[in-house]
C-alpha cells in the first residue's frame, strides 16, 4: 500500500508539473519547456521529486525542471507572485495570508500532497525495532535554516 502511495505522489507532482509547462514562458537551449519550480524547503519528503528529475522523467515528457529553494513559505510566495516561479510546493498558510490581505492575484492552493507535516527523524546509526523511548534523554535538532527552533533534549517522548 505504501508503495501505491508513493507512486501516486509521483504522478500528482509530474500531473502539476504537465500542466504547469502547458502555459510556461521559458524554452531551454535543449527545446525542453522550462518550469520554474519553488520548493519551501530541501526535504527528504521531496524525495520523490528529485528522484524523478535526475532519473529524467520530466526530459522524456520534454519539461526542464528549474528547481529553486524558498526557506520558507514567506519566501517561496514572493517568488510565485513575482513571476519568478511558476509552481510552489508549500502549505496553504501562504495562499490564506496573501488571499486575506485582499490581493486580485493571490496564489490558489490546488492540490494537497498530504495531511501533515514533512518532518521526519532521523538518526546518525540503525535503530533496529525503534520506539519512542529511544530518544528520552537526546538531543533533538529541529527547524531549517533560518527557524528559531533549538536543539533540546527530550525528557518524556
Amino acid at each position: 500500500m505504501e508503495f501505491i502511495r508513493k507512486i501516486g505522489m509521483i504522478a500528482l507532482i509530474a500531473a502539476c508539473f504537465v500542466l504547469a509547462a502547458c502555459g510556461s514562458r521559458n524554452d531551454a537551449e535543449d527545446g525542453l519547456t522550462v518550469v520554474n519550480l519553488n520548493e519551501v524547503v530541501r526535504s527528504v519528503f521531496y524525495a520523490p521529486l528529485y528522484a524523478a528529475i535526475e532519473m529524467g522523467f520530466f526530459a522524456d515528457e520534454g519539461i526542464e525542471i528549474a528547481l529553486e529553494t524558498g526557506q520558507g513559505a514567506d519566501r517561496s510566495m514572493v517568488a510565485l507572485i513575482a513571476g519568478e516561479a511558476d509552481i510552489g510546493l508549500m502549505g496553504t498558510e501562504a495562499a490564506i495570508y496573501v488571499f486575506n490581505e485582499g490581493r486580485v492575484d493571490h496564489a490558489i492552493a490546488f492540490a494537497q500532497q498530504t495531511q501533515r507535516a514533512g518532518n521526519f527523524l532521523v538518526a546518525r546509526e540503525n535503530i533496529e525495532n525503534f520506539t519512542w523511548n529511544d530518544v528520552r534523554g537526546k538531543t533533538i535538532i529541529g527547524g531549517r535554516p533560518g527557524n528559531k527552533v533549538t536543539q533540546r533534549p527530550i525528557k518524556n517522548p
